[in-house]
Parts: structure tokens; sequence; C-alpha cells
């Protein structure tokens, strides 16, 4: 069975334009790289854990800020590792030099069985629509997508 994640994408309207909050990892597999990098703030959750409450405790731990409101559902993708992840949307505001990670031990260089601590997450960053395809992993698109077409008037 493939591992399974659960996210939230934050958005918020700024006059007419769409903007939403994007992370990019941390550690220094990810140090380099920009464009196609940038993730929704996610991570994994097991058996009987209810999908919806893992991505707000995800998106707690990897940003330092609480998730409340009314939460618009995106569907599931399946990212290139085969890792299927849910994803939701909110409504909300943050200030994106207040973000606080958590913190994970990961071995680098890889195979050497050195651990080092890195932050999950090293920035975050408001993006409009068009700048956030570019900047969002190419599997997670399909979540920009359905949020522009859930919040276009009925």
């Amino acid at each position: 069975m493939p591992k399974r994640s659960a996210g939230l994408l934050m958005f918020r309207r700024t006059g007419p334009e769409l903007e939403v909050f994007l992370v990019h990892p941390g550690g220094p597999f990810w140090a380099g790289k920009d464009a196609g990098a940038w993730t929704i703030p996610k991570g994994e959750y097991v058996d009987g854990e209810e999908p919806l409450a893992a991505a707000r405790r995800e998106f707690q731990e990897e940003t330092g800020f609480k998730a409340n409101g009314r939460f618009i559902e995106l569907g599931v993708i399946r990212q290139n590792s085969g890792k299927l992840v849910s994803g939701w949307a909110f409504e909300g505001d943050c200030d994106p030099q207040r973000l606080v990670s958590n913190f994970c031990s990961i071995e680098w260089p890889p195979h050497s069985r050195k651990m080092i601590e890195i932050p999950e997450v090293d920035r975050g960053a408001w993006f409009n629509l068009p700048a956030a395809r570019g900047a969002i992993l190419k599997t997670q698109q399909p979540f920009l997508d359905e949020l522009a077409k859930g919040l276009q008037p009925a």
C-alpha cells in the first residue's frame, strides 16, 4: 500500500487576486532548488487517523500557524514517489517571516550513516496562482486548479 500524506493549501484574496501560501522543503537536497520545489504543508498519517486532522496537525508543525475555518476538499494526487496526498484549502493569512518549522533527522549524505537535523520547511511565501504553478511541485499543480475551480462564483 502506498504511503499517504495530507496537507493544507492556505489562500487569501488581495483585491481581485488570489494568493496561496506554499512552503519550501528544508535540508541540503532542496537547498539549491526553487522552481518546482515548493509544496503545500503536508505530512504522513497512519491507519485510523483522520486525514483532515493530520493535515491540520502537519500544517501547524511545519509552519507554526494554526489552520481554522471552512476546509475545501481538493482531492488526492499521486506524487512521483507513489505517495498519495490528500489536500484541502482554507482561507487565512500569515506572515511568512514568522514561520517556525519542526525539525527531523535525515541521513546525509545518502548512504553515509551520518544523521543530521534539518527543518522540515526552511521558508514560506505567498504566490499568485500563475507564480504558484511555476513554484509548486508539478504533481501538486492539480490542487491549484481545484482551488481556482472551487472558488469560482456559481
